[in-house]
């Protein structure tokens, strides 16, 4: 029977659709299950079939846990904010509302194709005044709370007021940015600015003066992951260091709970290991140092204390404000020079470029408080004002970063440590040595004095012992246009929170969405965004009085905040009161299943968690963390093609510069690209030396190799002769080869090979390449693996597969080609096994053209191969192990093909076991067995292990270490009954040849070994 994919994949997904089959009961009588993908972005790309592998896995286990009886929530929705959107409403004026519009239509078409089993009516979208409402209302109650560290938890604003009125700072041990001291009767003698300023310093949502990543070009923040190699991820422009005034949240006081929850949670190790890394806990000292000469004190943090006598110099990070202090005029204009220059690195690259020393004196010096010596302080960018205090203590003796740096600027290099290594060429860092050279401390080990030197440093109240985290709290603003307007006004400089009744505060209309002319955000363009406290609206900007109607905040939320807590919306996303029902968040709980990438480790998972954590805290949710289970799946390559050009370089004169560039280019062959690698010195030779010399070249070259250079020649006149405003001879000129990007889809699949013709009808290649081809040539392209991306032109479409090969092809080939969690190249080419599968599934239940199942009892064989089959894919399934049921798959239908068997106790069942990976087959299969309702909802098989049981076992005999022979004998004989039957065989009875075997052995039901 005809396998029609295309009609049964139509056919079931609008009866999803129109029936709603995968809607989530809100009843909390059943035990819950929670799958849910990371929040993907709608680009204007749309899918490619490496975005489906995670939604494909964690689809066909939310089908299984249907089949189990459990009340699933697998919801949808998009973080509908971001740049690209706003930069294309730049680039061409359309609101970025209309085109995030079109692009979400265009994924959800595509979802909906593959036939996931998504609860659509709990959609929802960040960008969504309907759902951003709640993130604003989450901005609020952080505003308005602190943390208190004897609870260790967030709790009301209001609690600690009530301190302050009560008794000051006394006894207060709160998270904060600095240390105030204040009696009760201060605070209530204050000002209303003195308060809300002072608060401002407790509140975990929080506006001061930060160092952030400037893009001037685009006119906007960015998050460190938004930056690479200095530059913006979108559209590579020059990114800097600037101090602005920002939002920020204090996620830096749930560092430690952070760390301790991670024990708690079923995710990978290395995400695990990437978090604790990023929240960088270590155990030392704080130490202030005295500057020579200044007021100023130096404050440091160390994990190793216990060296302070070896500390000859101090660095502090370039942007500490003590720099501009402490410089001396004769050193100012080489740190000034050092500090613009590092403003062009974002704090990423300071970190992760180890090996290259730079600074700058600053002409001033620190005095050690235990040698009493002298230090030069010095400034570099290997030291980071959010790291610590901005600020290290060098001991070069013993820090790997801190001898390059003494070794480069010729600074003192004095040992502490026991070691026999010259650490004048090179540092020694260990904790079981013992201290050398360091008074008191001497012969001490690393414990001991790590001890004692806290004791002495308290002592002479020059700090303390700490715990630091390297976690730096989060930068909340964006000077942005597209992203949730954050609900603050200001009244006399001072930022207040809309009234909750005032959410949402909707996105206004700008008239452009680039920065204004005095540099504010683009919210400043808007001509109503103006805050009437006397009657609570939204009013015209140009009301402003300063004294009833006040200006809003211009900035708006980071593309995290949405994404940091909608999995809570899920539970209840058409609640207008609350962000979600409370019963309801209790039931659904943690998310049972999480899959998604790995880059958002240190990122949106951290953030996630922080926001979870804080409303638990305040009462409004249950669990501790957010996502029980994290799976992180590998991607789907991609096969790129490429090719070869030769570029002919060029010098011009233009406006007095001189412009270098590859203007004239022509496409090679394969073979002549190879022929040129190989002997590219000789054919430049003979290009560019006299006519005498290069004849001589020319005449050693074979008959093949002559046949590539006069094509090379040929091809480089070609190139003179086609640009008349060009009129030196080529061989003049020096060339070289390089690789481009041909789309695949334009080769041929099989030999890998492109028509000239065809490749010049393609518009992405003669717009970036200007090629001269001859007619009726073929290019033979090179193929590479690599990440699928527009730009390599190695995309396929997953609409086009499952066209030709039908959604159900599609997940069957992504979960065959591996581990979940491994990165797999793609190969269309493999679908045709997969798809062979379905149509043999097909036909098992088919005799012909009819439809034909029998109601006769199946065999002991047939439930063998069904119930094998049951044990392996719950397995599989429960271990995430997709791939091996695949293949299963394929071997129980081939066993059944074998077996002629059309049971209808074992098709039935077969169409429920394949049914989450394949659905719309077995759900057009189980309506033609004669059911009415879906197979969603079915109860998966269950496993009966008497049927795997063997009535009969073949064991090989090895005679000598020699498989000579099988026997087929009853499973339930004894060793000896064995033996004596093995032994009576003829078979065995011509290999012994009247001798008696010195040892037999039996391994039940496996083997029988014989030695004669």
């Amino acid at each position: 029977m005809f396998y029609d994919h295309q009609q049964i994949e139509k056919k079931w997904q609008k009866y999803w659709e129109d029936n709603q089959t995968y809607k989530t009961s809100d009843k909390t009588d059943k035990p819950k299950f929670y799958v849910l993908d990371m929040f993907p972005y709608p680009s204007g790309a749309g899918l490619h079939v490496g975005h489906p592998l995670g939604y494909i896995a964690s689809d066909i286990y939310a089908r299984y846990k249907r089949h189990q009886g459990f009340n699933v929530l697998h919801p949808v929705g998009y973080d509908s904010f971001g740049l690209p959107a706003e930069q294309y409403a730049i680039q061409t004026g359309t609101h970025p509302a209309i085109t995030t519009e079109q692009n979400i239509t265009r994924y959800e078409e595509q979802l909906r194709k593959i036939g996931f089993s998504f609860d659509w009516s709990r959609e929802v979208r960040t960008s969504d005044a309907s759902y951003y409402k709640w993130t604003q209302w989450i901005f609020i109650e952080l505003f308005h709370s602190w943390y208190n560290k004897n609870t260790d938890k967030a709790e009301s604003i209001e609690t600690l007021i009530k301190h302050f009125e009560e008794k000051g700072t006394l006894d207060l041990n709160a998270n904060q940015n600095d240390e105030l001291n204040f009696t009760s009767e201060e605070w209530q003698n204050a000002s209303e600015i003195d308060k809300e300023d002072i608060l401002l310093n407790y509140r975990l949502a929080y506006r001061a003066e930060t160092t952030v990543n400037w893009c001037p070009a685009l006119g906007t923040v960015l998050a460190n992951d938004e930056v690479k190699d200095g530059k913006s991820e979108r559209g590579g422009f020059p990114v800097f260091q600037k101090k602005m005034m920002q939002w920020s949240m204090r996620i830096s006081a749930y560092s430690e709970r952070l760390l301790q929850g991670l024990k708690t949670l079923d995710w990978p190790q290395p995400l695990k290991d990437s978090q604790e890394y990023w929240i960088g806990k270590s155990q030392g000292a704080q130490v202030k140092f005295n500057v020579d000469g200044h007021d100023e004190i130096v404050e440091v943090f160390t994990t190793r204390p216990d060296t302070i006598f070896g500390a000859t110099f101090m660095v502090l990070a370039p942007e500490n404000p003590l720099v501009e202090t402490i410089t001396t005029e004769e050193q100012k204009a080489e740190v000034d020079n050092y500090i613009e220059e590092t403003s062009k690195k974002t704090e990423r690259d300071r970190m992760s470029d180890v090996k290259n020393v730079s600074g700058a004196f600053t002409g001033s010096y620190a005095i050690n408080p235990f040698s009493n010596e002298k230090m030069p302080i010095y400034i570099s960018d290997y030291v980071l004002m959010g790291y610590g205090t901005g600020a290290v203590m060098a001991v070069p003796a013993h820090d790997e970063r801190d001898h390059r740096f003494a070794k480069k600027f010729n600074l003192e290099i004095k040992k502490v440590v026991e070691t026999e290594e010259d650490v004048q060429e090179k540092s020694f860092d260990s904790k079981t040595s013992v201290c050398v050279n360091s008074d008191f401390l001497n012969g001490l080990n690393y414990d001991e004095a790590k001890a004692l030197i806290i004791d002495a440093i308290e002592k002479k109240g020059i700090g303390h012992g700490t715990t630091n985290y390297r976690q730096r709290d989060a930068i909340f603003s964006r000077q942005r246009y597209w992203g949730e307007p954050v609900p603050i006004y200001y009244k006399d400089g001072m930022p207040y929170t809309l009234p909750a009744s005032a959410l949402p505060l909707e996105l206004p209309e700008v008239e452009k969405y680039l920065p204004t002319e005095d540099g504010d955000p683009p919210l400043g363009n808007s001509k109503t965004f103006a805050w009437d406290e006397a009657n609570q609206k939204v009013v015209a900007t140009d009301l402003i009085d300063d004294k009833t109607v006040f200006p809003l905040e211009l900035s708006t939320m980071p593309g995290w905040a949405g994404s940091s807590w909608y999995f809570l919306r899920y539970m209840d996303p058409n609640n207008g009161e609350v962000f979600a029902n409370k019963e309801l968040s209790d039931y659904w709980g943690q998310v049972d299943l999480y899959i998604g990438g790995s880059e958002h480790a240190t990122g949106h998972l951290l953030y996630s968690r922080f926001w979870n954590m804080f409303l638990k805290d305040r009462g409004y949710i249950n669990q501790d963390e957010p996502f029980q289970k994290l799976i992180n799946q590998g991607m789907i390559l991609g096969m790129s093609a490429y090719a070869d050009v030769i570029s002919l370089s060029f010098i011009d004169k233009h406006d007095g510069a001189i412009v270098g560039g590859n203007k004239y280019e022509t496409l090679i062959s394969k073979e002549i690209s190879n022929f040129y690698k190989k002997n590219y010195k000789k054919i430049h030779d003979i290009f560019l030396k006299n006519e005498e010399t290069a004849n001589v070249l020319i005449k050693s070259f074979n008959e093949e190799e002559l046949k590539h250079y006069n094509y090379l020649k040929k091809a480089l006149n070609d190139i003179c002769f086609k640009y008349d405003d060009f009129s030196s001879p080529a061989y003049n000129l020096p060339f070289a080869i390089r690789r481009v990007s041909i789309d695949i889809n334009d080769i041929n699949q099989i030999s890998n090979e492109i028509e000239s013709d065809k490749l010049n009808k393609v518009q992405n290649f003669t717009k970036t390449y200007n090629v001269i081809l001859e007619p009726d040539l073929i290019f033979k392209v090179d193929r590479e693996v690599e990440k699928m991306s527009k730009s390599k032109y190695n995309v396929v479409n997953p609409d086009d597969i499952c066209n030709e090969y039908g959604a159900d092809g599609l997940r069957l080939y992504e979960m065959f080609l591996g581990p979940l969690e491994q990165s797999k190249p793609w190969n269309t080419q493999g679908l045709s096994g997969v798809y062979g599968f379905l149509k043999k599934f097909w036909n098992l239940y088919f005799n012909g053209e009819v439809f034909e199942v029998s109601d006769e009892e199946p065999t002991k064989a047939e439930y063998k191969v069904l119930h094998t089959l049951i044990k392996k894919v719950v397995y599989d399934i429960e271990n995430f192990s997709f791939n091996t049921s695949v293949s299963s798959f394929m071997i129980a239908v081939n066993e059944l093909q074998k077996l002629k068997c059309n049971k209808r106790n074992i098709l039935e069942p077969l169409a429920v076991i394949i049914s989450p990976y394949a659905p719309h087959i077995c759900e057009e299969l189980w309506s033609l067995l004669g059911n009415k309702e879906s197979i969603e909802f079915q109860k998966f098989p269950i496993l009966n292990e008497d049927y795997l049981v063997e009535d009969e076992i073949e064991y090989p005999v090895s005679v000598n270490g020699k498989m000579k022979f099988k026997i087929a004998l009853p499973a339930t004989l004894s060793a000896k009954e064995v033996e004596d039957l093995v032994l009576q065989n003829d078979k065995m009875g011509m290999l012994l040849e009247g001798k008696t075997p010195k040892k037999i052995i039996v391994v039940p039901k496996k083997i029988v070994n014989i030695v004669i």
